[in-house]
């Protein structure tokens, strides 16, 4: 493609090399492509270097934090982030060069993500579609704040929407949803012990009933069938996994406080 248009791709790696080629292939129209891998032993960077020379080595201590490093290495104002396991429909290209070739009033844009479960199942409902989020931007306006995980977006400008999607390839089975669940819970719970959140048993009864209640019923879960049960039901285990990793983290706190104080005493 001889015209490539003037935007910045970042994606951040890590042992993608399922995923990273056809991310890749829908990008290629774009002027630039920055990696910005931690640290895959894997051939992700093998197939990125068929594709790119900037390619920078980084390392993932918050996910806000790796994220507005790896915007600051795009060498044009307007960037598109993706994930490895995302991948650009040919109508977002287009709507992205309207955008270049006329200019907007926006400072960035959100844009429909189209989830799917097993590599085949297109997740219509339970709020999964047209759900939206922030992927092109201008770098200079956007920033998202130095959070471990499920960090909020700043924007000093005005948001507009995109059409076209970004298709996301975002569980090939139950077992990686639960895995990943695993993992998310545990850095949600180091989060809100870190931002002295305040939690008690019955607001982590609600707040788990409520995440089912709404995924599978008032958003229409039920219409996806089996997987529309399964991942309401996951995200609900989610939010009460994140909860009882939470009491845990604070029982250790307390009970590691009360041994500082006991042998400060007995000095």
């Amino acid at each position: 493609m001889l015209n490539k248009l003037p935007v910045s791709v970042v994606i951040i790696t890590w042992n993608v090399e399922s995923n990273i080629k056809e991310c890749l292939e829908s990008v290629a129209w774009a002027q630039e492509i920055v990696i910005v891998d931690n640290g895959s032993t894997d051939k992700t960077l093998e197939i990125a270097r068929l594709y790119t020379k900037s390619i920078y080595p980084d390392t993932w201590d918050k996910e806000g934090s790796i994220r507005n490093r790896a915007y600051q290495r795009a060498k044009n104002e307007w960037v598109l982030s993706l994930d490895p396991d995302e991948r650009v429909s040919e109508t977002l290209r287009n709507q992205i060069e309207e955008v270049l070739k006329n200019g907007t009033e926006y400072d960035a844009f959100s844009v429909a993500m189209k989830s799917i479960f097993g590599r085949n199942y297109w997740m219509r409902y339970g709020g999964w579609y047209p759900a939206g989020r922030v992927k092109f931007f201008k770098k200079s306006k956007f920033r998202y704040e130095d959070a471990e995980i499920h960090p909020r977006a700043y924007l000093d400008g005005k948001e507009g929407r995109l059409s076209g999607d970004i298709a996301h390839y975002c569980y090939d089975d139950f077992s990686q949803v639960v895995s990943k669940m695993n993992l998310q819970s545990t850095l949600e719970a180091q989060k809100w012990v870190r931002d002295k959140r305040k939690m008690n048993a019955g607001v982590a009864a609600v707040r788990t009933f409520s995440r089912f209640f709404k995924m599978y019923v008032q958003k229409k879960g039920y219409k996806d069938g089996v997987i529309g049960f399964m991942m309401a039901w996951q995200w609900a285990t989610y939010q009460l996994l994140s909860y009882v990793k939470y009491w845990c983290l604070k029982k250790m706190e307390i009970n590691t406080e009360k041994q500082s104080k006991q042998e400060k005493s007995a000095v």
